[in-house]
């Protein structure tokens, strides 16, 4: 399977199985426009006779050859060396957990999943008890795995700021008997952050995730709090602070974009101009009913932005002005591992998600819906048959996966989005699926660029 695009100037041919990517030129990429596969050592004269039109003799025989060579290397239309390995993959143990430290929020926003806050089970925090207990469930169910990462989210995980602290240092004094190491992160929206709790963020979590939308008018639209006042001019200042004296762990500022802002590279671009070089604005994913969600009318402009936004990067690398896109973000050199690139979300399988009464969900994101429980810490049940469940579900599980070019990047999406808007973990989110294709070509693009400006 290869996928062809023209972008940027840059004719891209990927091979799918190898994940090798190719740079042609106009008479390599028309002759491949036309192939099927290329099994002979000769051209197809039909083909040929069609190229002839355009190209010289010599010309086609010699580029053809070249991309024979490529067939033959297994760097082009190349086998698929993963389909049987998907069919053996097994459940494996609980490697993160995302800790619903606080089921409360002192913002109101109009795109949040966790309704607002309570994920439409009421407001609550955590106790100590259920974390302690939930950090105990981690490492049982970890088996050998050395390295356990625990998020820290809510609603607002600042709201139970002590019990955070008490879950990492009660982590931190078993982390050795047990032979673990355990990777802290957080989800912050930034109002309640002191120089107290900026200080010891930055001493005890590998990563934080900042949440701003981007310029103050966008932020201010669908982030506010309840009593209908905006969240940029609070919370910037903090982020500032957090970032300046972080050194080198990583963070980064993560922001939606919805409706209201197709135009949303200016988004990035401002949280660029505010001191941030780690930069993740991601899609809203809501129902199509709503004012502010991205529509099937919406995706070329959103493509377009996509674009935009690449190029500036491009423009920007080896300035002072430079920063990541954590979409356009890809390894084509080394890579996630097989595993990773056959179910990428290890959602009720290999990730778990907490709440404050002990309830066990495949993942935050399926947290309140009582069908999708998947045990309880405190009585001590765990379902074992959803966790098998959830372990088959991959890029061949997947019927639209399976036939798609961008598998091995998106590895089937997020399985509680699919369910949501598809009805099934097995079906992707269309809307969704045609975003994260246009942020790899993006992507592939960007690094087309910057082995070209290398050569």
């Amino acid at each position: 399977m290869i996928h062809k695009y023209k972008l940027n100037g840059y004719n891209i041919v990927l091979d799918t199985n190898s994940g090798a990517v190719h740079m042609f030129d106009d008479i390599a990429y028309d002759i491949v426009d036309n192939l099927k596969e290329p099994t002979s050592a000769e051209l197809d004269k039909s083909i040929f006779e069609k190229l002839s039109l355009k190209y010289g003799e010599t010309e086609i025989k010699d580029t053809y050859r070249e991309i024979y060579k490529l067939y033959v290397d297994g760097q082009l239309f190349s086998s698929d060396p993963y389909e049987r390995m998907a069919s053996s993959l097994k459940d494996a143990p609980i490697k993160s957990m995302c800790l619903n430290i606080a089921h409360d929020c002192n913002l109101r926003c109009e795109y949040c999943f966790a309704a607002k806050g309570d994920f439409g089970k009421g407001r609550e925090l955590m106790p100590f008890d259920i974390a302690k207990q939930a950090i105990d469930f981690l490492i049982e169910k970890s088996g050998k795995r050395h390295n356990l990462e625990v998020d820290f989210f809510g609603g607002e995980p600042l709201m139970n700021f002590d019990v955070v602290k008490q879950t990492v240092d009660y982590a931190r004094s078993i982390e050795k008997k047990y032979n673990k190491n355990f990777r802290f992160t957080i989800t912050t929206n930034g109002l309640l952050l002191t120089d107290d709790k900026i200080e010891y963020i930055n001493r005890e979590m590998s990563s934080v995730v900042l949440s701003l939308d981007g310029r103050r008018n966008i932020n201010d639209r669908l982030r506010i709090t309840p009593n209908g006042k905006g969240s940029y001019d609070t919370i910037v200042p903090k982020y500032q602070k957090l970032v300046k004296t972080r050194g080198d762990k990583d963070y980064y500022v993560r922001g939606t974009f919805t409706k209201y802002n197709l135009d949303f590279t200016n988004d990035v671009l401002h949280l660029n101009s505010l001191g941030f070089d780690q930069i993740s604005v991601e899609p809203v994913v809501s129902d199509m009913r709503l004012d502010y969600s991205i529509k099937e009318s919406d995706i070329n402009a959103v493509y377009s932005e996509y674009e935009k936004l690449a190029k500036e990067i491009i423009d920007r690398i080896d300035t002072n002005k430079s920063f990541n896109f954590f979409h356009f973000m890809i390894d084509l050199d080394q890579g996630p591992c097989a595993i990773k690139r056959l179910r990428g979300c290890g959602c009720g399988n290999e990730y778990i998600a907490i709440t404050p009464n002990g309830d066990i969900y495949p993942c935050h994101q399926f947290v309140g819906m009582d069908d999708w429980k998947m045990g309880n810490l405190v009585d001590g049940t765990f379902d074992y048959k959803m966790k098998d469940y959830f372990s088959k579900a991959n890029v061949y599980s997947k019927p639209e996966c399976k036939k798609c070019w961008a598998k091995f990047y998106c590895s089937g999406g997020c399985n509680a989005n699919n369910f949501q808007y598809e009805n099934s973990i097995f079906t992707p989110h269309k809307i969704s699926c045609d975003l994260e294709k246009k942020r790899v070509e993006c992507a592939i693009m960007i690094k087309a660029y910057e082995a070209m400006s290398k050569s």
